[in-house]
């Protein structure tokens, strides 16, 4: 049975609130989803998410990567040779990361459906569903910190790298009381010498920080080393992070303690799962993030954390920012966990338009 066709589809999904971090403001997922069909009518969906701040990558540029040239490449191919056909995605093309975790992620979703088996079987997990954090966007903070712990969630992620952050952190441990684990992301928001006076005063004020998600810019890995060398707080690598090399260049010098994987960061399923096993390989910790994606990219981030595990609480809230969903099926939130369908591969078909 081979491909017979790759569609895009262009989606806009609002935020029931504004997401609001160091590096933007955001009232909307925009998204490409990939469509992989097979001989049968069969589709798998994949997802590259619009991240200018992070990844570089726009909706339209990931569609004429797709349209251009990855589907061209594996239509006609065998719709059952996933291991040839992701490395043939992966070799196409350089960066693009996001057209390629797409494609990547719809040729694994259309062979688990083709076998009849949902995405987390496929890959040999049989947990149904995983735990998840919560973002607090960096605007009305206190208010929605204990919304979201009322609401059930037991981390939170905290937005700072914006300025009067140790107070800030403060006022949320007040607030949320001793038993809502509290860990910080300042995208990229501090110079090395800003994150260590910061931290060392959450330290130093018994505030129980969990860990600190990339405190410097992704290209300062010697200020990154700088840091966590200098601080008790694990520190988490994540925009210094996208691909193998970068990682390994961060373990060699034991820049951070942990490393957020993300599909659309690192190019898909196959690459993710590369990048949890060298971090285990050398006792880093690991979680898997996402993007300000769908249910599509959700649920296959979710998926993987299923079937693999990470060692901290992974951060796949993205989809509980929309206020309505582009796509049908999917993973749902209940509380603090992701629930992954009981359906063949990821459980999402596109709506009808």
């Amino acid at each position: 049975m081979t491909i017979k066709e790759v569609r895009t589809h262009r989606v806009s999904a609002p935020f029931h609130t504004p997401f609001v971090t160091a590096l933007r403001r955001a009232t909307a997922a925009e998204s490409l989803i990939v469509e992989v069909v097979d001989g049968d009518g069969r589709s798998g969906y994949g997802e590259a998410p619009q991240v200018w701040q992070v990844t570089g990558g726009s909706v339209a540029g990931a569609e004429a990567c797709v349209q251009q040239l990855l589907g061209p490449l594996i239509t006609g191919r065998d719709a059952d040779d996933l291991t040839g056909n992701t490395r043939l995605v992966q070799r196409a093309a350089q960066r693009n990361e996001g057209a390629k975790a797409a494609v990547d992620v719809a040729l694994h979703d259309l062979a688990a459906r083709r076998l009849g088996l949902p995405l987390v079987r496929f890959l040999g997990g049989t947990a149904t569903s995983v735990p998840t954090d919560v973002t607090l966007s960096a605007e009305a903070m206190v208010d929605a910190a204990r919304a979201r712990a009322a609401e059930g969630f037991r981390v939170l992620k905290v937005k700072v790298g914006i300025g009067g952050d140790l107070a800030r952190v403060r006022e949320l441990r007040a607030a949320v009381g001793p038993d809502v684990v509290l860990r910080l992301d300042a995208n990229q928001g501090w110079t090395p010498r800003e994150a260590v006076t910061v931290i060392r005063g959450i330290e130093d004020a018994g505030l129980d920080v969990e860990l600190v998600e990339q405190p410097v810019s992704r290209h300062d890995l010697d200020g990154l080393a700088w840091v966590s060398d200098r601080v008790g707080v694990p520190i988490l690598a994540d925009e210094a992070v996208f691909g193998v090399r970068d990682l390994v260049e961060v373990i060699r010098r034991r820049a951070a303690d942990l490393v957020n994987v993300k599909l659309a960061k690192c190019g898909g399923i196959g690459p993710a799962r590369t990048l949890l096993d060298l971090a285990a390989a050398h006792d880093m910790g690991t979680l898997v993030g996402s993007m300000m994606e769908t249910q599509v990219g959700v649920g296959a981030a979710a998926s993987l954390v299923a079937a693999y595990g990470t060692t901290a609480v992974s951060d796949l809230d993205a989809a509980w920012w929309l206020a309505s969903s582009p796509v049908q099926g999917g993973p749902v939130y209940e509380r603090d966990r992701v629930h992954l369908p009981d359906a063949p591969g990821l459980g999402v078909s596109l709506e009808q338009r």
